[in-house]
């Protein structure tokens, strides 16, 4: 299959590495397993990440916009498994990949103050409680833990 991947993406260089992933920056998908003996899994994952490349992912500006991009990684990777492979992408696999990316975004947007769901402010790792006004900060890295510090929360939220 990686051969015939490369053939059809001249521009993408795949790479043998410890994790799956794309580089805009390298035009360079790098992907787990031995080319010649890729499991079903690591055929998928290959997939998910030329179809990031395909689509032209560069970076993404929210939490909830990463989320969008897995997700239209992950249709791409179906259309692409249609012609790489012999049989579709388990549907399971594919929710189970997309559910990291959903628990990662709800502990990142949950009120530390009164647990209740809310949405980063303006494009920076920072949210705002509606219901407690608590506004808190998240690391800007995807790969990390989801550590909240909170700031300024009302007295009223802390009892």
């Amino acid at each position: 299959m990686l051969d015939a991947l490369q053939s059809a993406f001249p521009n993408i260089q795949f790479q043998p590495g410890t994790t799956c992933s794309w580089s805009p920056y390298h035009q360079k998908v790098t992907y787990v397993g031995n080319a010649d003996t890729l499991t079903e899994q690591q055929s998928w994952s290959l997939l998910h990440e030329t179809g990031h490349a395909l689509l032209g992912h560069d970076g993404y500006t929210s939490d909830f916009s990463l989320l969008q991009l897995e997700m239209a990684a992950w249709r791409k990777a179906r259309e692409l498994a249609k012609q790489f492979l012999s049989s579709p992408i388990d549907e399971d696999h594919i929710q189970d990949c997309l559910d990291t990316y959903r628990d990662w975004l709800i502990k990142r947007s949950t009120c530390p103050g009164c647990s209740t769901q809310t949405l980063q402010q303006n494009n920076t790792p920072t949210y705002h409680c509606h219901n407690c006004r608590s506004t808190w900060s998240v690391t800007a890295s995807r790969f990390c833990r989801p550590y909240r510090a909170q700031k300024n929360t009302p007295a009223a939220a802390r009892s």
